[in-house]
């Protein structure tokens, strides 16, 4: 059975900072490409940041998020620091490999004074 379990969210005050943990199961982690993606209340999924063999981010997010990957662990992380109120968002992550895609249930993130 294919799992995307997601953990790490919360509740964190602008500035702050939390890691979010993707653990995977079921599928050969190494040949996916990971990928975080978040949904904000009211409005479309939004690609985040991605890692296969290089690192990519949203302009949203540079330089502000870290994307990485451990693939002993089978497992996928996103830093983020400096977190801003519009970050509020359920985070996602998802395995792609050509047209399979896998993604997780979900956590969630909320940045509130």
């Amino acid at each position: 059975e294919v799992q995307l379990v997601e953990s790490g969210g919360g509740v964190v005050q602008p500035g702050g900072s939390l890691t979010l943990s993707c653990v995977a199961s079921g599928f050969a982690f190494s040949a996916y490409d990971m990928s975080w993606e978040r949904e904000a209340l009211g409005k479309r999924s939004e690609f985040i940041s991605a890692i296969s063999g290089s690192t990519s981010y949203a302009d949203a997010v540079k330089g502000r998020f870290t994307i990485s990957r451990d693939n002993v662990k089978n497992a996928v992380y996103l830093q983020m620091n400096s977190l801003k109120p519009e970050d509020t968002a359920v985070y996602y992550c998802k395995a792609a490999l050509v047209q399979i895609n896998y993604w997780g249930q979900g956590t969630q993130v909320t940045v509130s004074s």
